[in-house]
């Protein structure tokens, strides 16, 4: 009898008084009790690592019949500030939930690498392998592709980044530097922007230095009018302020204005004249359709009013964005 079947209630003793194999019991560690850990490290890896991932879809969906479109927020999304305009309407629930997903997808990811690599550290120790060499060499490997793969570490870290800021999201008109359009996807690596072309530009995440956004806050219609040296600036200043005060109580502008047009005056004075300005607070995104129905009503008011513009000139604007 080897001395570890001695030992009542052990694997060794068990397999002994089945078998009365000497051999066999004093193997008995490595073949029943060491797979046996093993095999139970697993399953409880495996079932860990399946009820995060449906806790973690729990918190980043919702229901089909009670979804985004009705205004309520995924449960990961509650605690962090949102800065989707209203002015989106449907395209709201593709950017929460594209963001929802990104962010859950991340979770997913670093859940599962947590999980199985605290697993696979147990079993090699059951094994007996000693642990310090293989640590000491993954710490060595990590830095060696930590500075191979820093630029994309780079990317998904300012994607992670924009995702819980909100920076911008799907549906939103921005302005990253290279390129200047609506936003069609925002990803952890790439960000989708369609410019005024129709042009599609993928950009990296880790390249956006800053990031102008034209659908946050409120924006600023813009409207510069331009008229001859000879006309009478306080005629023309009441008559803006008119047409202006008109326009905004009708639509298509009465929906979008959020405060009173304001006429600043002179705004500039150039070799073909001068140039009036005029102002006006819009929901995110409507500064660009309140200037045009502006500039319709205005050019047509001076036209009938007998104002003209200087020779070669048209009536031009601009526009500026505000965050709230």
């Amino acid at each position: 009898m080897p001395l570890c079947a001695q030992e009542a209630g052990s694997w060794c003793r068990w397999v002994y008084d089945t078998t009365g194999n000497a051999w066999l019991a004093g193997s008995a560690n490595w073949l029943l009790e060491k797979p046996v850990r093993i095999l139970l490290i697993l399953v409880i890896a495996f079932l860990v690592r399946l009820l995060a991932r449906r806790l973690i879809d729990k918190v980043t969906t919702l229901p089909e019949n009670n979804g985004a479109s009705s205004g309520k927020l995924p449960t990961i999304l509650r605690p962090l500030r949102e800065r989707a305009p209203e002015i989106l309407g449907p395209l709201v629930a593709e950017r929460r939930r594209q963001r929802a997903k990104t962010i859950g997808s991340v979770l997913k990811s670093l859940t599962t690498f947590l999980v199985y690599g605290l697993a696979f550290i147990l079993v090699l120790g059951e094994l007996g392998i000693n642990l310090g060499p293989i640590i000491a060499s993954a710490g060595i490997v990590g830095v060696a592709l930590g500075f191979g793969a820093q630029n994309l570490v780079k990317d998904f870290l300012s994607g992670m980044f924009m995702m819980l800021e909100d920076q911008y999201g799907v549906g939103d008109v921005v302005d990253l530097g290279e390129a200047t359009g609506t936003v069609e996807a925002v990803g952890l690596r790439i960000t989708t922007v369609r410019d005024l072309n129709g042009t599609v530009w993928y950009v990296r995440n880790g390249e956006v230095l800053r990031v102008g956004n034209s659908s946050q806050g409120h924006a600023v219609a813009v409207v510069d009018v331009p008229l001859n040296y000879n006309a009478d600036v306080s005629r023309a200043t009441a008559l803006l302020a008119e047409v202006a005060e008109d326009a905004v109580k009708s639509e298509p502008l009465a929906s979008d204005v959020l405060e009173a047009p304001e006429v600043l005056g002179v705004e500039a004075v150039t070799p073909e004249g001068m140039q009036l300005r005029m102002t006006v607070k819009v929901r995110p995104g409507r500064q660009w359709a309140a200037q045009r129905a502006l500039r319709a009503r205005i050019m047509s008011a001076l036209e009938d009013a007998g104002f003209e513009p200087p020779l070669g000139r048209f009536f031009g604007g601009s526009t500026t964005n505000s965050q709230a």
